[in-house]
C-alpha cells in the first residue's frame, strides 16, 4: 500500500501498520484498550477492528489471549494480515472480512467483546474524506445499536463488552445496550485535566449482568504543567507499571 506506515507500541513490542486514507492510531484506542480485565486464555472479538490495533495493544498487555476481527474493509483486514505475520501472532490474532451484522461466528463462543464504533450519526455534520474515514467515524454501515446486539449475541453469558464512545452519547449508548441484554457496570470520563468536561467516556456492561453502574474516577491526561499524567504513560507503555 502507498504510504504504508509501521510503528512499535513500545521498544521491542508488537508493531502495526496503517496507510493513507485511513486513521493514524488514535487516542481512544489505547484507552479503551487500557480498560478490559484481561486473563490469560481469554477469547476476545474485536468488533469492526481496522486493521487490528485494539486486538494488538490487548495483546501486548496480556500475550495469551486469542484475538479475533471482524472487519468489512478488504484493505484493513490485509494490513491486520500484515501484521500478524510482522508479529509472528498465527493463531493469536486473526481477521474475518465479515459484516458484524452478519457474522457467522458460533452464539456466545467469546469471553470479551471491544469496539471502538463509529460516533456520530449519519446526518451530524460534514462527514469524513474518503470511505474508510466515513466508515471508521459515523452510523453509515453500522448503527450503534447493531454494535450492541452483535456483542450480545458473540458473548458467554457473564461475559463483558468493553467500548469507547462520546459523552454526548452516553443515553443513547446505555439504551441500546439494555435494549441488547448487557448491562452497564462500569463507567469512566475521560478528560484533559481534572477541572475540564469529559471529552471521551469509557463503559464496560456485562450480558445478563444484575443491574449495578459504578461510575470510576475520571482519567485525567495531563498534570497542571500539561505533561502527561502517570496513567496516561503506563497506556501507552512509557512506564512498566501495571495499569
Amino acid at each position: 500500500m502507498e504510504g504504508l506506515r509501521w510503528e512499535a507500541l513500545r521498544p521491542g513490542g508488537l508493531r502495526f501498520a496503517y496507510g493513507r486514507g485511513q486513521f493514524p492510531p488514535g487516542l481512544d484506542s489505547f484507552l479503551l484498550a487500557s480498560l478490559p480485565k484481561l486473563k490469560a486464555g481469554m477469547k476476545v472479538c474485536d468488533l469492526g477492528c481496522g486493521t487490528g490495533l485494539l486486538g494488538l495493544l490487548l495483546l501486548q498487555r496480556e500475550g495469551a489471549l486469542t484475538v479475533t476481527g471482524l472487519e468489512i474493509q478488504p484493505e484493513a483486514v490485509r494490513l491486520g494480515e500484515r501484521a500478524v505475520l510482522e508479529n509472528h501472532l498465527s493463531g493469536r490474532l486473526t481477521f474475518r472480512l465479515e459484516d458484524l451484522r452478519e457474522t457467522a461466528l458460533p452464539a456466545g463462543s467469546f469471553d470479551l467483546a471491544v469496539c471502538n464504533p463509529p460516533y456520530f450519526p449519519p446526518s451530524s455534520g460534514p462527514p469524513p474524506k474518503g470511505e474508510a474515514r466515513r466508515t471508521a467515524r459515523t452510523e453509515e454501515s453500522c448503527t450503534l445499536e447493531e454494535v450492541c446486539r452483535a456483542a450480545a449475541r458473540l458473548l458467554r453469558w457473564g461475559g463483558s463488552f468493553c467500548l469507547v464512545h462520546k459523552p454526548e452519547r452516553l443515553a443513547d449508548l446505555v439504551c441500546a445496550l439494555r435494549e441488547s441484554g448487557l448491562e452497564p457496570k462500569r463507567l469512566r470520563f475521560v478528560c484533559v485535566r481534572p477541572e475540564r468536561a469529559p471529552s471521551l467516556i469509557l463503559m464496560e456492561a456485562r450480558r445478563g449482568g444484575r443491574p449495578g453502574l459504578r461510575a470510576e474516577p475520571p482519567l485525567a491526561l495531563e498534570n497542571a504543567d500539561g505533561s502527561p499524567t502517570a496513567e496516561l504513560n503506563r497506556i501507552y507503555f512509557r512506564e512498566e507499571a501495571p495499569l
